[in-house]
């Protein structure tokens, strides 16, 4: 089919034609059902050759829809309302029997077209009737000449109104479709017979000379390379290496995450959470069915059981029988404050010098319902810090730093509660989109009942903060949607166009 257009192309501009040009492509007797694509294709390749030249035609195509159809064949609505209504003089027609008539859509339609065009009125006993003796259906008429391709794709015929076209096109009884087609010349190399071009010069053409006589294709350095197919960084994964080199910079450490079942002892009982905590019901956690018990406990079990039910530390305990068997239970951890106390028991006993910094961003399983802010899994970013002679003002100076590295500037710290901290603080930050205070972390000092307990000498604090990492992504790709950014109908393209972002605005 490509030689066909080609030969065809050059013959009629070999031939001669109107003005010594192709005026439009798609007139070419036999080209009418021509995909306009295929002839782009050929004429590329001539022009490349500098065989023919060409411009592009942009043209609008209208169509009449299924509604215009009807109306073509039937007349429009206005027009079959007023021819239902008795001529002037006579009585009117009850309003009521127009649907009965015509149908409900019709009757309505025509009705208010036959009101605006001042063809009828509305009497006082609710009848209609009408103002004038006849009325043109100018609406058929003009959908009459589009469907016979009279106006609308440059052909010769009656020019029809911008502002009626605009009024069909408003009524739904017409669209419009873009077209491309080319208006072709003569290049300054025209020829009917085209040269095969060669594409690379080879070890042949060099050993026998040929490419001396040969003719090359022209290198196009304008022309845009196929797009790599290679795989693209997500958005949450750029912003978690954001906070990575941001927790590296102030000197923190990265612990190891990788266990995604975790005990209850380490996810509540070492945390201090007690047993009858609503957050240990199965409508909040993800407990495991098989197995569904560890067969066995660190060593220091004994002081966590003791802190639990007579207190220690300064502490009273929660004055209830803890069970060893409650604490064996596995669960998809719901936090990774897990990993940190696991972390602060095992770094007890290795005798390492103080600060202790660590931080981890992974992902936590929570049994909550699904919608736009909420995930059952999603990754949290947590720091500790461990040391003597930290307080309150530390942790406050601490997040102004941290949070000031990701470009957030205006922070805001409300008292709260948590069973591992005292005191707590929840973090908001002032957010210029929603113009409102939004809450974007979780932090305190964690509770000497929990600390002595993992092993940590008196004298050493801990103080620590959290953060959802899809939050952040969200606010900085202007997200509002998590499970577009999280899950099965995350867009790929919108992971592949996404450029890399920078938390810091400066």
């Amino acid at each position: 089919m490509t030689m066909d257009i080609q030969e065809v192309i050059l013959e009629i501009l070999d031939k001669g034609c109107a003005d010594g040009c192709i005026q439009d492509t798609r007139k070419i007797e036999g080209f009418e059902t021509v995909d306009q694509l295929q002839v782009l294709g050929v004429l590329k390749s001539l022009e490349s050759k500098e065989i023919v030249k060409y411009e592009t035609i942009e043209q609008e195509i209208l169509t009449l829809t299924s509604e215009g159809e009807e109306i073509l064949e039937n007349g429009s609505h206005e027009v079959r309302l007023f021819n239902i209504i008795p001529a002037q003089g006579m009585e009117g027609l009850e309003i009521s029997k127009v649907s009965e008539i015509l149908g409900a859509s019709v009757g309505k339609i025509g009705q208010g077209k036959a009101f605006q065009n001042k063809w009828i009125k509305k009497t006082a006993d609710n009848k209609l009737e009408r103002v004038v003796d006849a009325v043109t259906d100018e609406t058929q008429k003009a959908l009459a000449l589009i469907s016979s391709g009279s106006i609308g794709d440059g052909g010769a015929g009656v020019a029809l109104d911008a502002k009626m076209i605009k009024e069909l096109k408003r009524r739904k009884l017409i669209v419009g479709v873009k077209k491309q087609t080319y208006k072709v010349f003569k290049g300054q190399k025209y020829s009917r017979q085209v040269k095969q071009e060669a594409t690379d010069l080879t070890y042949e053409m060099l050993q026998s000379g040929s490419w001396k006589d040969s003719e090359f294709k022209k290198f196009n350095f304008n022309s845009k390379g196929i797009p790599s197919a290679g795989g693209s960084i997500h958005p949450l994964l750029k912003v978690m290496e954001e906070f990575q080199q941001i927790f590296f910079e102030m000197g923190f450490e990265e612990m190891k995450t990788d266990k995604y079942v975790e005990t209850s002892f380490w996810n509540f009982d070492s945390l201090y959470i007690p047993q009858q905590h609503p957050a240990r019901e199965s409508q909040d956690t993800f407990f495991i069915k098989d197995p569904q018990h560890a067969k066995s406990l660190p060593d220091f079990q004994n002081l966590v059981q003791q802190v639990h039910e007579i207190g220690g530390f300064g502490s009273i305990g929660y004055r209830y029988p803890w069970s060893k068997t409650e604490s064996q239970k596995l669960v998809l951890r719901t936090h990774t404050t897990a990993v940190s106390a696991y972390m602060l028991h095992k770094l007890s006993k290795s005798g390492r010098k103080l600060p202790m910094k660590l931080f981890s961003i992974d992902r936590v399983f929570r049994n909550e319902s699904v919608d736009a802010t909420h995930l059952a899994e999603f990754h949290q970013v947590e720091g500790v810090i461990a040391d003597k002679s930290i307080s309150l003002g530390t942790l406050i100076t601490f997040m102004d730093v941290f949070f000031g590295k990701m470009g957030i500037k205006k922070l805001k710290f409300k008292p709260a509660y948590n069973p591992y901290t005292e005191p707590s603080l929840e973090v908001f930050s002032w957010h210029e989109g929603f113009q409102k205070w939004v809450e974007i972390g979780n932090s305190g000092i964690f509770r000497p009942e929990m600390v002595r307990a993992l092993g940590l000498e008196p004298g050493v604090q801990v103080i620590g903060f959290g953060l959802s990492l899809e939050r952040p992504t969200m606010i900085k790709y202007g997200i509002n949607n998590i499970r577009s950014l999280v899950g099965h109908k995350v867009d790929i393209n919108m992971v592949k166009s996404n450029p890399f972002c920078r938390l810091d605005k400066n």
